[in-house]
């Protein structure tokens, strides 16, 4: 049980939580929401340790064990599945002992190591630590790349893979799914709803919190006020309770103002003078109810195109990449429409940005044609436009940078719609916010005018207020839009067919969200819906301006003989028996003294622990198939 007392936090100056009452209980998911600033990652902080109560405390069980994820990931030769492995401190110990132990031949201190390897369920832990990586997106021929070799969004997957390795009573996540694609999510989604301990929940998907969360934490004006359900649960629950608080205040001004008539008029009467006395005192002993301040609706506009082609982008069998040697993408048919609204699935690194960069024009096919209509005016948004943000300058010098011939104050009013009102246009980028500078970023793409808009993950840094006045606008844009998103809330409100990219192919996925979410689930590897080698040769893709009749992606795997794959099942099944069998000889301590029988077995163990590993590869690869 997690309780906070009283507790109020401060941040410099600003006070963040005051006069907090709070019990969570053991087994609750609890997603934390607020606005940016409201106190979210400080109540982790303080929850961790790191940050001292300015009153009351925080309680927890004497022997509780907290994960949570590392901000940054230092460039380690380590492999990833050993870093990944290394979240849990205790099996990582004994598994460095038992190869210390055995790199030396000291056979009494290898089955010391196995006895504790057995208590500790060590035996499959690099199994579970692949089973996270898999889970999070990582192919298997990755698992032994060092650390250093991957990126820093792929970085903060291993983190996230490193925390869940932890054994844990309290999780702490914040924002787990910003570096994920939309596969990564739901895969992770599926562990939280097994995780036995406590999770604390920082983030601004509002889908992926109503199917995680048993309880919504609010912090708002200081305050942190619980209810129970996911988030759709908690708007309906507010609304009701603004709405009740409303009355009862409008009940009570109606009430004082009644008081108030009557002393007013009575108050000088003699005969009147008990009566009003008490009025009044009545009157001061009402506390009165707030009324219900409604917050700002945060509403955007992307204008309308100035002119709307109704063809206005092709790609015909289109090899798109980096070189000859880095084919990303073959035979890519693709037309989009005025009016078109396309989201784009499938897992990170299988091409959907190649594929928004082809369409943009930044990568030139290497084979085949790139046809746009000469109107076409492209918006596009990626994770580099808002780093391409000029530091030192202000909104306003980003918008005369674009446009030298505007007019100051038609920016300053159209900044004002996008939240920068005032001064705020004129102060320097450097202090904004990571949603500010991706709010910036958009408002300069919608100044353009654009008819057709190419959005590449446009919510990473963006809080819920923002992400829903995000949808709105993109729902009542009247040009094209191709969307790349983890956030189902967002993407399924605006796009209404899906695309899907993998194994080197793009093509039409037939069904929503809900039934790509139920495909992924029927599958072992989410990595690829067939063969890309025979999807290729025996699949011809539709041109891209005509009706495409969707094909289910399930009715196109490439069969297994149910022979080979019983085989590799079995023949896992007796290595995994004869290794457990050496594993039980080594922990015997009947065995210690007779040193050859132990050198005997611990090599007897190394191979079979080889051969193991590459039946599991050759039985999951038919899986994949």
């Amino acid at each position: 049980m997690i309780a906070l007392r009283n507790f109020a936090l401060r941040r410099g100056e600003r006070l963040l939580l005051s006069n907090v009452d709070l019990t969570l209980h053991a087994g609750y998911r609890v997603g934390v929401v607020g606005r940016n600033g409201a106190g979210k990652s400080s109540l982790f902080a303080a929850v961790r340790g790191e940050l001292e109560a300015d009153k009351g405390d925080v309680s927890l069980p004497g022997k509780i064990r907290i994960a949570d994820v590392a901000q940054e990931t230092p460039a380690l030769p380590d492999r990833a599945i050993d870093y990944v492995l290394g979240g849990d401190d205790e099996v990582a110990a004994v598994l460095n002992e038992e190869a210390a132990a055995a790199a030396r031949e000291d056979w009494e201190a290898v089955a010391n190591a196995h006895q504790k390897m057995a208590e500790l369920n060590a035996y499959d832990a690099e199994a579970r630590a692949g089973k996270l990586l898999h889970g999070l997106g990582f192919p298997a021929d990755t698992h032994s790349r060092p650390v250093a070799a991957f990126s820093g969004g792929w970085r903060a997957r291993l983190n996230l893979a490193r925390a869940l390795m932890m054994p844990s009573d309290l999780l702490l996540l914040d924002e787990p799914t910003n570096h994920l694609d939309l596969d990564a999510v739901y895969w992770l989604e599926q562990w939280l709803l097994k995780y036995p301990g406590t999770l604390l929940l920082i983030s601004h998907d509002r889908e992926f919190l109503d199917n995680v969360a048993t309880h919504t934490l609010h912090l708002h004006s200081g305050t942190a006020k619980l209810y129970v359900g996911g988030y759709t649960d908690f708007e309906r629950q507010r609304a009701e309770h603004l709405r009740q608080q409303q009355i009862t205040h409008e009940k009570e001004q109606a009430e004082r103002a009644h008081l108030q008539s009557f002393i007013d008029r009575f108050k000088a009467q003699a005969s009147k003078a008990t009566q009003a006395q008490s009025r009044m005192k009545r009157l001061a002993k009402m506390a009165g109810t707030e009324a219900v301040r409604a917050e700002r609706e945060f509403r955007i506009e992307f204008s309308p195109p100035a002119k709307l082609p109704f063809s206005l982008i092709r790609l015909d069998h289109v090899n798109a990449g980096y070189g000859d040697d880095a084919v990303i993408l073959k035979n890519v048919g693709f037309g989009l429409e005025a009016g078109q609204r396309v989201g784009l699935l499938g897992p990170n690194g299988a091409g959907k940005t190649t594929l928004v960069k082809t369409l943009v024009g930044d990568l030139q096919p290497l084979t085949g044609e790139r046809n746009a209509h000469p109107d076409m005016k492209i918006g596009y948004f990626a994770q580099h436009t808002v780093e391409s943000l000029r530091e030192g300058a202000t909104a306003m010098d980003h918008f005369r940078d674009m446009d030298p011939d505007g007019i100051n104050q038609n920016f300053r009013d159209f900044l004002g719609k996008w939240n920068f009102p005032g001064d705020r246009a004129f102060e320097p980028v450097d202090g904004f916010s990571g949603g500010e500078r991706a709010r910036l970023a958009l408002a300069l793409i919608a100044w353009q005018q654009p008819n057709v808009l190419l959005l590449d993950e446009p919510t990473n840094h963006l809080d819920l207020e923002m992400r829903e006045a995000l949808a709105e606008a993109l729902a009542l844009f009247e040009g094209a839009i191709v969307m790349v998103s983890h956030d189902r809330h967002l993407i399924g409100l605006v796009c209404d067919t899906f695309w899907r990219v993998a194994d080197g192919v793009v093509e039409p996925f037939a069904g929503d969200l809900d039934e790509y979410a139920a495909w992924l689930r029927t599958r072992a590897s989410a990595q690829g819906s067939r063969n890309k080698a025979d999807r290729t040769e025996k699949v011809e893709l539709p041109t891209p301006v005509q009706v495409v009749a969707p094909v289910k992606p399930s009715s196109g795997k490439k069969p297994v003989n149910p022979h080979k794959l019983e085989a590799a099942e079995k023949k896992v099944e007796q290595l995994g028996a004869s290794l457990a069998d050496v594993d039980a000889q080594l922990a015997d301590p009947a065995n210690y003294a007779d040193s050859a029988k132990m050198t005997r077995l611990g090599g007897e163990r190394d191979v079979l622990a080889q051969q193991l590993e590459q039946a599991e590869a050759a039985w999951m690869e038919m899986l994949e198939d």
